[in-house]
């Protein structure tokens, strides 16, 4: 190691300075001025200069730089306001040992790093690959200053002299440029250089073909105005219209044509105008001649004549569903109202149903029988409210909403449209789309409703809008308010035995390229499959089973079996593969404590066996346990229940027990709400405080309060229906449920026998034979 001597240190942020290589610098920190003007007075006019590790650092300390810097002499300096501007050459690679600022200025005491003389074949190569890149460098960026490097090579004493220059060319910086400086032998600096000029040239050619790219497309868009300046000349010349203002003049006739509303028209002509003026290479042209488009294509006062036959209008429902009579009829009203005011607003209904009865094509139906238009559109999952109202013309892509849509493939203005799922809207950032319907659906404003992309006026009064939902809890209040609400209740086995036979039936056998000799499916088949194959309120699993049966005969036919099929019940298995529900029967025997509850499924009715436990000695705490995912409304039921029965056991006739309950309601992973299982709770606790089982025969349904009342519930066809599928012949409903009993069909009203109770002690009685007798009279104040 060479001997140790003390110079100024001139400290760089981010650059590094190579031994043989020239550096303009420009200072500004006091330190770095101070130590510049120290090294001028010296004789040598030398100059320490290292790489700080990070450039934040206005004031570095000795392990704050790189330990490898270059000594440097300063060829020329110049003062500018408060900088100082120098022109300094890196002579040798030096190490900093120490680092002194008491002087004002940062001085170091260095030493000499020898330079790398490592030679051979490896040396050689690595040379030659060093002059190549560096040459493709700069053919890939021609616009810079070329330089002969394999000349510039031969002028230098030692490949190291190569490697500095060139590191200092492509302005290395940082711990890159400072791993090239502290290289130890030749091969290692060539090595590190060589990869850093290969990303140099991979970056160099990635510019250049930005660059040809950017050029390519002035070129492209320079030629095509001039192509386009000169069609215009020759079609001026030869009298033709070019094809922009072919469109635009073939627009001004249509607008000349359509008979529009006066503030509709005023917009349409200035838009008109905008368009004549507009360039046709310009963006907004075809925004605009989008808008125009619309506009033209809006039936603003096409309509088609109302079918007000009312007679006619029943025979086509009667045609398209079987049952539903109360429903029809209400239908049939709302057609009468428009029949005697033509004038009035269209009414806006909304069907409430379980899924496969039939709404979508209810809607399809009074259509039909009106002779309107028919259009539909789902709403379930819709989160962005621009998907009713349109989307403003000032976004990229912008389309009008949905609902316009509609009414323009209609091409009338009182179209009937059919919302599907309105209970499954959804709701986020984009916003509401219940809160867009809010103002479509509501006669007293869509007389003016505002598409965010036609910004026009536009009459939604006449549309027949129906909406369709399985369930009511989902949609907003105040929308609910907007409509008028028609309920659709599951269909019993009759019924969907007739729809089967009228409907089903041959619509498959068509869709299957059968005819009715070919397949003969029996009465009593169809029950088979609606009882152990289908388990829903509506038909269409119904269809779908159908439809499978039929392409299994199909299949027979199309491989040559032509022979007519007649399938049994017992071919069944054969046609559709094992029973997928078994046959719901009633238990045939109920222990102290179990008693038969009814419920009301989004799908249907359902039978609820609720059983009752009292709790081991060990644990006989007055608590009550419940199980099977009860909700909060059927927990708070049976709380009243059990309290109720406790404070009653003597006018009930049960000897006090006290102990802890746990109920639990079967089928624990479906969850379960609502209050009408309280009197079956009653029951079931009176029945395992007593000893007395419930009458296996008998299902029940009702509210049950402190006081002991019975109040009404809903889903009354849908509960008894259930109860008549598993074979119950005996239901206990409250009092003032009497009157939905009219509205059974009368098959199932006559084949069953029902109870009405006021209070728990009617429904006891009726349920549990034993007790009855020592029911002691409740006065009821």
């Amino acid at each position: 190691m060479t001997d140790a001597i003390t110079l100024p240190i001139l400290t760089l942020k981010n650059s590094v300075l190579f031994p043989f290589a020239l550096m303009p610098v420009s200072i500004a920190r006091p330190q770095s001025i101070a130590a510049i003007e120290a090294a001028v007075k010296s004789e040598e006019k030398l100059v320490a200069v290292f790489t700080q590790r990070s450039p934040a650092d206005d004031d570095p300390q000795l392990n704050e730089l790189y330990p490898v810097g270059t000594k440097a002499v300063i060829r020329r300096m110049g003062r500018a306001d408060e900088t100082i501007q120098a022109l300094i050459q890196g002579t040798e690679r030096i190490h900093l040992d120490a680092m002194d600022i008491s002087s004002g200025y940062p001085k170091g005491t260095i030493h000499t790093l020898p330079m790398p003389l490592d030679t051979g074949t490896e040396v050689e190569a690595l040379e030659r690959e060093l002059i190549e890149v560096a040459n493709s460098i700069q053919d890939v960026l021609p616009a810079e200053p070329k330089i002969n490097i394999a000349q510039l090579a031969s002028q230098l004493e030692s490949p190291i002299e190569l490697v500095y220059l060139l590191a200092a060319m492509v302005g290395l910086e940082g711990e890159k440029g400072n791993a090239v400086l502290s290289a130890g032998t030749r091969v290692d600096a060539m090595r590190l250089l060589y990869d850093e000029l290969v990303h140099e040239r991979q970056v160099a050619e990635v510019r250049s073909k930005i660059a040809r790219q950017a050029t390519t497309e002035i070129n492209k868009e320079q030629r095509e105005y001039l192509l386009r300046q000169q069609m215009r000349a020759i079609q001026d010349e030869l009298g033709e219209q070019s094809p922009e203002k072919a469109e635009v003049s073939q627009l001004r006739k249509r607008l000349a044509d359509v008979k529009l509303p006066e503030d509709v028209r005023r917009e349409a002509d200035r838009e008109l105008s905008r368009l004549e003026s507009t360039p046709a290479a310009a963006p907004d042209f075809q925004v605009t001649r989008s808008h125009l488009e619309l506009i033209l294509e809006l039936p603003w006062n096409e309509t088609t004549p109302d079918n007000f036959d009312l007679a006619s209008a029943r025979r086509v429902l009667d045609e398209d569903h079987y049952g539903l009579a109360d429903i029809k009829e209400r239908i049939l009203e709302h057609l009468a109202v428009m029949k005697l005011n033509p004038q009035a607003n269209a009414p806006i209904l909304c069907f409430i149903g379980p899924p496969g009865v039939g709404k979508t094509s209810l809607g399809q139906s009074i259509a039909r029988a009106l002779g309107r238009k028919f259009e539909r559109l789902s709403l379930g999952g819709l989160h962005d409210e621009a998907e009713l109202r349109g989307h403003r013309r000032t976004y990229v892509g912008a389309m009008p909403g949905r609902l316009l849509q509609s009414v323009r493939r209609a091409q009338v203005k009182n179209p009937l449209i059919m919302m599907d799922e309105v209970d499954k809207l959804g709701r986020d950032f984009r916003g509401d789309p219940a809160s867009a319907l809010l103002e479509i659906l509501d006669p007293a404003q869509n007389s003016t409703f505002r598409d965010n992309y036609l910004d026009l006026p536009f009459d939604l009064s006449k549309v027949f809008f129906i909406t369709t939902a399985n369930a009511s809890d989902t949609i907003p209040r105040p929308l609910m308010d907007r409509m008028e609400t028609i309920r659709l209740s599951g269909y019993s086995d009759v019924e969907k035995l007739q729809i089967a036979r009228r409907y089903l039936l041959p619509r498959r056998l068509k869709e299957a390229g059968l005819n009715v000799e070919q397949l003969i499916v029996p009465d009593e088949t169809l029950l088979s499959i609606i009882h152990r194959y289908t388990r829903e309120s509506g038909v269409r699993e119904l269809e779908r089973t159908i439809g499978g049966l039929a392409r299994k005969v199909a299949l027979r036919i199309a491989q040559g079996d032509t022979r007519n099929v007649n399938v049994e019940p017992s071919d069944l298995k054969v046609f559709l593969g094992p029973e997928r529900f078994a046959q719901e029967n009633a238990r045939k025997t109920l222990p102290a404590g179990v008693a038969t509850g009814l419920a009301w499924t989004e799908t249907g009715g359902d039978v609820l066996y609720i059983e009752a436990v009292l709790l081991p000695e060990s644990d006989r705490s007055d608590r009550l346990t419940l199980t099977g995912q009860l909700g909060s409304v059927m927990q708070e039921s049976a709380k009243a229940a059990r309290s109720y029965v406790v404070s009653h056991f003597s006018s009930l006739g049960i000897e006090p027990n006290a102990g802890g309950v746990h109920i639990h309601v079967p089928a624990g992973a479906i969850p379960k709400d609502g209050p009408s299982a309280g009197v079956t709770m009653a029951t079931a606790l009176a029945s395992l405080f007593s000893g007395y089982p419930v009458r296996s025969d008998t299902a029940m349904t009702g509210e049950i309060t402190l006081t002991g009342m019975v109040l009404p519930v809903g889903g009354i066809k849908e509960k008894v229906l259930a109860a008549r599928r598993v074979g119950l012949k005996r239901v206990v409903l409250p009092k003032d449920n009497e009157k939905d009993v009219a509205q059974l069909p009368d098959d199932v009203r006559n084949s069953m026998q029902f109870e009405f109770a006021d209070r728990i002690e009617d429904v006891l009685s009726y349920a549990i034979p034993q007790l009855a007798e020592r029911l002691a009279p409740v006065a009821v104040q």
